[in-house]
């Protein structure tokens, strides 16, 4: 592996991108002499480091990288044409999804603990530093005490808009906070986004959104609320494995 090849990599975990990792690992005919060479793709439109020198089939290859990329799996290919073959291996090399929990009682404490232990990155936020501390959150990446949308905008920092390997628990003790978060985020194209609260609250909430500010209901629909999976869940650590639960089966593509 080359230099630049390996520094691309380096830089997309640090600034926490996803990227796949593209190996001809069998060449035949033409490209027999091939093998071992790597190539680097962002799921974005950014150009790509390396070269496999196979030009005919680039555009394909980088295709496939891409929709690795979307489904988060490793992927094998073959390309085949008159000057020969070759077999390539596209290595996901996906970020953790980072796990916002805004607002830090008792649910927030086993659902920081839970998600760290399925290999999220966490972050809690809460405006009460006697609850957002990290002796109360030991397993938690980064806990922030401050104003709720305030530092859910810092969060964003420079970007537009949350990325889709973000996911955004909303379990704030006031619901105005839950609400106002909502607002922050709707557009945002987070890989999962939950408010508590009950079915009947919930409703009036979208209800009184909609009236007063003019938001269509079809916007809400991508909000998971009342938040969790219905297993009857009564305590907080209950709670929170039914909304880890949750996550898991809408980042995953299950069905419950």
């Amino acid at each position: 592996m080359t230099a630049t090849i390996l520094n691309a990599l380096i830089e997309a975990e640090r600034r926490r991108e996803s990227v796949a990792l593209v190996t001809l690992t069998e060449g035949e005919g033409t490209y027999a002499e091939l093998r071992g060479c790597h190539l680097v793709v962002w799921a974005d439109d950014r150009p790509t480091v390396g070269d496999l020198v196979i030009p005919a089939w680039q555009t394909e290859v980088v295709d496939a990288a891409r929709a690795a990329l979307a489904e988060r799996r490793h992927h094998q290919a073959r390309f085949a044409g008159e000057q020969g073959a070759v077999t390539l291996f596209i290595e996901v090399r996906a970020q953790p999804y980072h796990l916002i929990i805004a607002g830090a009682g008792h649910v927030a404490v086993p659902l920081a603990a839970m998600a760290a232990l399925c290999d999220f990155t966490v972050t809690v936020l809460d405006d009460r530093p006697q609850y957002a501390n990290a002796q109360r959150f030991p397993a938690a990446d980064r806990v922030i005490a401050g104003p709720f949308r305030d530092e859910l905008r810092k969060l964003r920092g420079d970007r537009p808009a949350f990325d889709p390997a973000t996911c955004l628990v909303l379990v704030t003790r006031g619901h105005q906070h839950d609400v106002d978060l909502l607002l922050e985020v709707l557009d945002d194209p987070l890989a999962y986004l939950g408010m508590i609260g009950s079915r009947r609250r919930i409703r009036a909430v979208y209800e009184l959104l909609e009236r007063e500010r003019g938001i269509p209901r079809q916007r809400f629909d991508r909000v998971h609320a009342p938040i969790g999976l219905d297993i009857g869940a009564q305590t907080p650590a209950e709670i929170a494995v039914a909304i880890l639960a949750e996550m898991i089966e809408v980042l995953r593509g299950g069905k419950s």
